[in-house]
């Protein structure tokens, strides 16, 4: 009985160093040996890109001074994070890669979607996207002859709705303010209020301003340089209509127009210039038009 007690205990001792072992081993990373990388490009090798849809016109993108556009169907300002996104397709992983001749049974011989990115007019790289995996609901992509299946969201990204593609910032990244001119607002006509960057400081045209050097940094930075519209849609100027309009001063002298469509529910502001209403929060909208100049109460 002894014994038996005995060799119990040795194959309890030996079961449980072989689980221990089994827990505490350095672990192979199954999947990541199982996944295929699509490319080896990287994004900043891309200057043009081009969506190409079945029924609908073709998008495409340009990198214009080291910033993205829209150049068709029409010519604006691109949201550089959603680009991006386009691009990251370079970087996507596949768990299958195949080679097949058999491109029907991946919905391939008539793609949903082709996105051609190019490093120049004699260098591009085409992914052509067919049908999902019943299995994973991921989607098969052909490029250089290899079908991989990788995420939807590529797709996505890259059929995103091209209003949804423009910048929603009212001014360029490359566009430097140096001044308002509000003289053309109804709140500011009688006083003619112009608040400029002089020497590095801000001057305001009223005389009985007290201006604060740090709320109107702050005021530039969080309702101009950071603030993004909560929506965009195209513009085209009617020379029958007059809005009140207000100008933009930049560094290198020129200004830039915009026209107040609206107040309220929202702000809606049009730059005639890019084509472009943005629309703001009535409450943000405020804050845009009206900097703090700390005027004496009456």
């Amino acid at each position: 009985m002894k014994k038996r007690w005995l060799l119990n205990l040795i194959l309890l001792a030996i079961v449980a160093s072989l689980v221990t072992f089994l827990y505490v081993r350095p672990k192979t990373d199954v999947k990541q040996n199982l996944e295929h990388e699509i490319s080896t490009y990287k994004l900043s090798e891309f200057n043009v890109i081009s969506v190409e849809f079945p029924a609908k016109a073709a998008v495409s993108y340009e990198k214009i001074n080291g910033y993205w556009q829209i150049t068709a169907p029409y010519k604006t300002r691109a949201d550089q994070a959603s680009v991006q996104r386009i691009l990251a397709i370079v970087a996507a992983k596949s768990t299958e890669k195949i080679v097949a001749d058999d491109l029907d049974k991946f919905g391939l011989n008539a793609p949903s979607l082709k996105l051609k990115l190019y490093r120049d007019k004699e260098n591009v790289e085409e992914f052509l996207f067919g049908t999902h995996s019943p299995l994973t609901d991921q989607q098969y992509v052909l490029h250089r002859n290899t079908v991989y299946l990788i995420d939807n969201i590529y797709a996505e990204s890259a059929s995103t709705q091209l209003i949804e593609m423009i910048d929603k910032s009212p001014l360029k990244p490359t566009e430097k303010v140096v001044g308002f001119d509000f003289a053309r607002l109804e709140q500011w006509e009688a006083s003619s209020l112009n608040v400029d960057i002089i020497d590095g400081k801000w001057k305001v045209s009223i005389a009985e301003a007290a201006p604060d050097q740090n709320e109107l940094n702050e005021w530039l930075d969080f309702s101009w340089l950071q603030n993004r519209a909560k929506s965009v849609e195209l513009y085209k100027p009617d020379r029958k209509t007059v809005y009140p309009s207000f100008e933009v001063k930049l560094a290198d002298g020129s200004k830039v127009r915009f026209d107040k469509i609206q107040e309220s529910p929202d702000l809606l502001l049009a730059r005639p210039d890019e084509g472009i209403i943005y629309t703001f929060p009535s409450d943000a909208g405020f804050v845009m038009l009206n900097p703090p100049i700390n005027l004496p109460s009456k």
